[in-house]
Protein backbone atom coordinates (compact mmCIF):
# COMPACT_ATOMS: atom_id res chain seq x y z
CA UNK A 1 0.00 0.00 0.00
CA UNK A 2 1.37 3.58 -1.14
CA UNK A 3 0.18 6.02 1.14
CA UNK A 4 -0.26 9.80 0.47
CA UNK A 5 -0.26 11.66 2.75
CA UNK A 6 -3.35 13.62 3.64
CA UNK A 7 -2.82 16.65 5.94
CA UNK A 8 -5.65 18.69 5.20
CA UNK A 9 -3.84 21.19 2.62
CA UNK A 10 -4.51 22.06 -0.97
CA UNK A 11 -4.94 19.61 -3.86
CA UNK A 12 -3.16 16.03 -2.41
CA UNK A 13 -5.69 14.11 -4.68
CA UNK A 14 -3.77 14.52 -7.84
CA UNK A 15 -0.96 12.86 -6.76
CA UNK A 16 -2.92 10.03 -5.89
CA UNK A 17 -4.82 9.97 -8.91
CA UNK A 18 -1.10 9.34 -10.79
CA UNK A 19 -0.23 6.54 -9.05
CA UNK A 20 -3.78 4.90 -9.07
CA UNK A 21 -3.88 5.64 -13.08
CA UNK A 22 -0.52 3.41 -13.09
CA UNK A 23 -2.07 0.50 -11.11
CA UNK A 24 -0.42 1.44 -7.97
CA UNK A 25 -2.45 0.62 -4.65
CA UNK A 26 -2.35 4.18 -3.42
CA UNK A 27 -4.75 5.70 -0.91
CA UNK A 28 -4.59 9.43 0.65
CA UNK A 29 -4.35 8.43 4.31
CA UNK A 30 -4.81 11.10 7.17
CA UNK A 31 -4.73 8.78 10.38
CA UNK A 32 -0.80 8.11 11.17
CA UNK A 33 -1.41 4.33 12.41
CA UNK A 34 -2.32 3.55 9.12
CA UNK A 35 0.35 5.44 7.37
CA UNK A 36 2.86 3.35 9.12
CA UNK A 37 1.53 0.52 8.10
CA UNK A 38 2.53 1.62 4.28
CA UNK A 39 5.00 -0.01 2.18
CA UNK A 40 5.75 3.18 0.43
CA UNK A 41 4.94 6.99 1.07
CA UNK A 42 4.35 10.15 -0.66
CA UNK A 43 4.40 13.45 1.13
CA UNK A 44 2.61 16.12 -1.43
CA UNK A 45 2.71 19.92 -0.52
CA UNK A 46 1.04 23.44 -1.83
CA UNK A 47 0.98 26.46 -0.49
CA UNK A 48 3.49 27.86 2.12
CA UNK A 49 6.07 25.59 3.91
CA UNK A 50 5.27 27.33 7.07
CA UNK A 51 1.28 26.78 6.78
CA UNK A 52 2.05 22.90 5.48
CA UNK A 53 4.37 22.24 8.00
CA UNK A 54 2.05 23.41 10.89
CA UNK A 55 -0.63 21.13 9.34
CA UNK A 56 1.74 18.19 9.02
CA UNK A 57 2.46 18.45 12.65
CA UNK A 58 -0.95 18.86 13.79
CA UNK A 59 -2.10 15.83 11.66
CA UNK A 60 0.55 13.47 13.79
CA UNK A 61 1.68 12.54 10.18
CA UNK A 62 5.30 14.05 10.63
CA UNK A 63 6.14 10.89 12.86
CA UNK A 64 4.95 8.09 10.04
CA UNK A 65 7.12 10.17 7.84
CA UNK A 66 10.71 9.54 9.80
CA UNK A 67 9.81 6.66 10.22
CA UNK A 68 9.37 5.30 7.02
CA UNK A 69 12.75 6.89 5.75
CA UNK A 70 14.43 5.30 9.05
CA UNK A 71 13.07 2.13 7.72
CA UNK A 72 14.17 2.77 4.34
CA UNK A 73 11.01 2.68 2.57
CA UNK A 74 10.10 4.44 -0.74
CA UNK A 75 9.62 8.19 0.17
CA UNK A 76 9.12 10.48 -2.50
CA UNK A 77 8.39 14.35 -1.31
CA UNK A 78 6.58 16.50 -4.20
CA UNK A 79 7.12 20.40 -4.11
CA UNK A 80 6.65 21.61 -0.80
CA UNK A 81 6.53 18.25 0.39
CA UNK A 82 10.08 18.15 -0.88
CA UNK A 83 10.86 21.36 0.82
CA UNK A 84 9.66 19.60 4.36
CA UNK A 85 12.38 17.21 3.95
CA UNK A 86 15.10 19.98 5.17
CA UNK A 87 15.48 21.89 7.94
CA UNK A 88 14.09 25.21 7.75
CA UNK A 89 12.81 27.73 5.00
CA UNK A 90 13.50 31.63 5.00
CA UNK A 91 9.93 31.67 3.69
CA UNK A 92 8.43 31.06 7.41
CA UNK A 93 11.76 31.73 9.70
CA UNK A 94 10.07 30.29 12.71
CA UNK A 95 8.32 27.00 10.90
CA UNK A 96 10.95 23.73 11.01
CA UNK A 97 10.97 21.43 8.32
CA UNK A 98 11.23 17.55 9.05
CA UNK A 99 15.07 17.80 9.13
CA UNK A 100 15.47 14.52 7.08
CA UNK A 101 17.65 16.38 4.63
CA UNK A 102 20.32 19.12 5.51
CA UNK A 103 19.75 22.49 4.80
CA UNK A 104 17.48 25.36 4.15
CA UNK A 105 14.87 25.98 1.77
CA UNK A 106 15.39 29.74 0.25
CA UNK A 107 13.55 31.62 -2.01
CA UNK A 108 14.85 31.52 -5.78
CA UNK A 109 17.99 34.79 -6.57
CA UNK A 110 18.11 37.29 -8.75
CA UNK A 111 15.98 39.01 -10.97
CA UNK A 112 13.35 36.48 -12.49
CA UNK A 113 9.90 36.61 -12.40
CA UNK A 114 8.22 34.49 -9.36
CA UNK A 115 7.07 32.45 -9.26
CA UNK A 116 8.17 29.65 -11.81
CA UNK A 117 5.39 28.34 -13.18
CA UNK A 118 6.12 27.00 -16.23
CA UNK A 119 8.09 23.82 -17.90
CA UNK A 120 11.98 23.39 -17.17
CA UNK A 121 14.42 20.96 -18.45
CA UNK A 122 16.02 19.06 -15.42
CA UNK A 123 19.73 18.88 -15.88
CA UNK A 124 21.25 15.82 -14.63
CA UNK A 125 25.21 16.39 -12.65
CA UNK A 126 27.14 13.95 -15.17
CA UNK A 127 28.30 10.31 -13.46
CA UNK A 128 25.55 10.42 -10.82
CA UNK A 129 23.23 7.99 -11.18
CA UNK A 130 19.56 8.26 -10.42
CA UNK A 131 17.00 5.14 -9.84
CA UNK A 132 14.23 7.83 -10.07
CA UNK A 133 15.24 9.56 -13.28
CA UNK A 134 16.81 6.00 -14.93
CA UNK A 135 15.57 5.89 -18.93
CA UNK A 136 14.43 9.57 -18.84
CA UNK A 137 17.32 10.49 -20.81
CA UNK A 138 20.05 13.56 -20.13
CA UNK A 139 17.43 16.51 -19.88
CA UNK A 140 13.77 15.63 -19.56
CA UNK A 141 11.07 18.07 -18.81
CA UNK A 142 9.01 18.54 -15.91
CA UNK A 143 6.47 21.33 -14.77
CA UNK A 144 7.25 23.83 -11.81
CA UNK A 145 5.42 25.88 -9.91
CA UNK A 146 7.28 27.60 -7.21
CA UNK A 147 9.25 30.20 -5.71
CA UNK A 148 11.58 28.75 -3.21
CA UNK A 149 13.97 25.51 -3.61
CA UNK A 150 16.60 23.86 -1.14
CA UNK A 151 20.10 25.10 -0.87
CA UNK A 152 22.35 23.00 -2.34
CA UNK A 153 24.81 21.96 0.54
CA UNK A 154 28.32 20.52 1.06
CA UNK A 155 26.21 17.78 3.07
CA UNK A 156 24.02 16.84 0.43
CA UNK A 157 25.99 17.53 -2.90
CA UNK A 158 26.10 14.56 -3.58
CA UNK A 159 22.49 13.49 -3.39
CA UNK A 160 21.01 16.40 -5.93
CA UNK A 161 20.61 14.66 -9.29
CA UNK A 162 18.92 17.31 -11.02
CA UNK A 163 18.08 20.81 -11.40
CA UNK A 164 16.92 23.36 -13.63
CA UNK A 165 18.20 26.48 -14.90
CA UNK A 166 16.30 29.62 -13.45
CA UNK A 167 18.68 32.53 -13.04
CA UNK A 168 20.87 30.15 -12.16
CA UNK A 169 20.98 26.22 -11.09
CA UNK A 170 18.18 25.05 -8.75
CA UNK A 171 18.08 22.27 -6.92
CA UNK A 172 15.29 20.26 -8.31
CA UNK A 173 15.33 17.05 -7.28
CA UNK A 174 16.97 15.08 -4.93
CA UNK A 175 17.60 10.89 -4.02
CA UNK A 176 19.60 9.75 -1.09
CA UNK A 177 19.02 5.66 -1.14
CA UNK A 178 15.11 5.09 -0.63
CA UNK A 179 14.27 8.81 -0.25
CA UNK A 180 13.66 10.88 -3.52
CA UNK A 181 12.17 14.40 -3.43
CA UNK A 182 11.30 16.59 -6.69
CA UNK A 183 10.50 20.27 -6.61
CA UNK A 184 8.22 20.05 -9.52
CA UNK A 185 5.43 18.37 -10.38
CA UNK A 186 5.71 14.86 -11.94
CA UNK A 187 1.57 13.82 -11.51
CA UNK A 188 1.63 17.18 -14.15
CA UNK A 189 4.44 16.69 -16.04
CA UNK A 190 2.98 14.45 -18.90
CA UNK A 191 5.32 11.12 -20.25
CA UNK A 192 8.42 12.01 -18.17
CA UNK A 193 6.24 12.24 -14.72
CA UNK A 194 4.38 9.48 -15.19
CA UNK A 195 7.61 7.28 -16.09
CA UNK A 196 9.07 8.94 -12.54
CA UNK A 197 6.40 7.77 -10.75
CA UNK A 198 6.47 4.22 -12.73
CA UNK A 199 9.86 4.04 -11.12
CA UNK A 200 8.65 4.85 -7.77
CA UNK A 201 5.81 2.42 -8.07
CA UNK A 202 8.96 -0.58 -8.95
CA UNK A 203 10.21 0.56 -5.84
CA UNK A 204 7.51 0.47 -3.88
CA UNK A 205 6.22 -3.03 -5.43
CA UNK A 206 10.35 -4.05 -4.32
CA UNK A 207 9.65 -2.91 -0.97
CA UNK A 208 6.19 -4.60 -0.16
CA UNK A 209 7.90 -8.10 -1.68
CA UNK A 210 10.32 -7.92 0.93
Amino acid sequence: MIAVLDYGIGNLRSAEKALVHLGGAAELVSDPERAATADAVVLPGVGAFGACAAALRASGLDEPCRLAVARGLPFLGICVGFQLLFEASEEDPGAAGLGLLPGVVRRIPGRVKLPQMQWNRLDRPAGRPSAMLEGLGERPWFYFVHSYAPEQVAANEAAVVGTCDYGGPVVAAVEEGSLWGVQFHPEKSGRSGLSLLERFLAAAGAAAAK
